[in-house]
């Protein structure tokens, strides 16, 4: 699907799309739970599907309408044969989470999730004394459960996702768990799971980050919770009313756990200006001017701050892009690629990126079937010298479905 953006204005006010990362959570500490739990929501990406499909069909009692969810949770004459879709943060949560049952499942996905590598997950539930095997390090996965050993390390240098999987699912284990964990990354995204996870009256403890205590036999009670708006979306309106008018965007906390949130802090030194009000935030355009950001824990910024740094003054730095190989595209590659293409100067040097600002002209652009990069470019597009055609803009679907629909309403007003 292609979409054309144009220069245009931004005003009005806008609802913050459902965070993806704490929905995913949230179904799956409502599976986990006795009980019934309802979850209100605004948005539900392919990703969120794909979650509360796969709970379905491990026996969940899913009842679904336009802006709640109830599930009933608990394995109830589980299927074997699961699909994941593309959501990495899934397939990582999940597969500790099959791993509590003496049941042999496989698990596979669809799309760049087929590419991904699952060696550390392998090699982290082997640790573990489960049964595990890929198909040469790729999905699908084989999982026969259940956890044997009471001490055992984790790497979080690839990524934080597998811990959150291991957070959910050990406390349900009869022992105590304790967990080492070296070169975390992302730690926000563990602070968002053991907020979710309180919420079901799971209680973890931690010494920075580096070791957690898991007491075993605990149990989730089931939940009525809405869920908070999306930081990583939200991120690329908060650019767009920078680099393009002024916004109000509403249903978002600036005191979340969720890292991204920081967009708000690097917009503001670059120049933009900011208001804050109870659960909504004020966005307006400014004189922008370069900036430096360190992006290791929060990797999804990177594609809404090279857009913010195309109209910047000066050279902008972000750091981090060792985060960015193995996401929906090699992300790094991909924004040097696409943006480019509109007059952009980006060079990638060791573990940074630094970028020229100034203009922007439009093009044709490709989203490499990368929701974050399409977002991207179309933000970008606002304030660009001539069209800004997107091929394969439906990508957005993976995080934000009404993606476009939402930015149409504020170009209008």
């Amino acid at each position: 699907m292609i979409k054309t953006i144009t220069k245009s204005e931004v005003s009005g006010e806008i609802i913050a799309p459902s965070s993806k990362s704490a929905l995913q959570r949230l179904i799956a500490g409502a599976f986990l739970s006795s009980g019934t739990s309802s979850i209100a929501y605004k948005t539900m990406s392919d990703d969120s599907a794909a979650a509360l499909n796969l709970v379905q069909d491990l026996g969940a009692k899913i009842e679904k309408s336009a802006d709640l969810i109830k599930i009933t949770g608990g394995f109830n004459q589980p299927k074997t044969d699961l699909m994941i879709g593309e959501a990495g943060l899934g397939l990582r949560m999940f597969s500790p989470i099959l791993a509590l049952k003496d049941t042999e499942f496989n698990i596979s996905g669809k799309g760049s999730l087929l590419q991904r590598p699952v060696d550390f997950i392998v090699s982290t539930l082997s640790d573990f004394g489960v049964n595990i095997s890929s198909n040469n390090e790729k999905l699908p996965l084989k999982i026969r459960g259940g956890y044997k050993n009471n001490k055992v390390q984790v790497d979080g240098t690839f990524s934080s996702q597998l811990l959150t999987g291991l957070l959910m699912a050990l406390p349900l284990r009869n022992e105590d768990t304790e967990l080492f964990v070296k070169n975390l990354k992302s730690k926000p995204y563990i602070d968002l799971t053991l907020s979710v996870l309180n919420k079901f009256g799971i209680e973890i403890n931690h010494q920075n980050y580096e070791q957690f205590y898991i007491k075993g036999n605990q149990k989730y009670q089931a939940v009525n919770t809405d869920t908070e708006g999306d930081w990583s979306g939200a991120a690329f309106l908060v650019v767009a009313a920078a680099i393009a008018g002024k916004l109000k965007i509403n249903k978002i906390d600036i005191h979340s756990t969720q890292g991204d949130k920081a967009i708000v802090e690097v917009a503001k030194a670059a120049g933009a200006k900011i208001e804050y009000f109870e659960n909504s935030i004020s966005v307006e355009k400014g004189n922008l001017q370069a900036f430096e950001y360190d992006a290791t824990d929060t990797p999804d910024l990177f594609p809404p701050l090279i857009a913010l740094a195309v109209y910047c003054e000066g050279k902008s730095v972000i750091h981090g892009v060792h985060r960015l190989t193995h996401k929906e595209s090699n992300r790094a590659l991909t924004l040097k690629t696409e943006f480019e293409k509109i007059g952009a100067k980006i060079i990638i040097e060791n573990n940074k990126m630094i970028v020229e600002g100034g203009k922007s002209t439009g093009n044709r652009v490709s989203s490499h079937n990368d929701h974050r990069i399409a977002m991207a470019l179309a933000v970008a597009g606002l304030q660009a010298e001539g069209k800004m055609i997107i091929e394969g803009s439906e990508a957005v679907t993976k995080s934000w479905p009404d993606f476009f629909e939402d930015l149409e309403i504020v170009v209008n007003g």
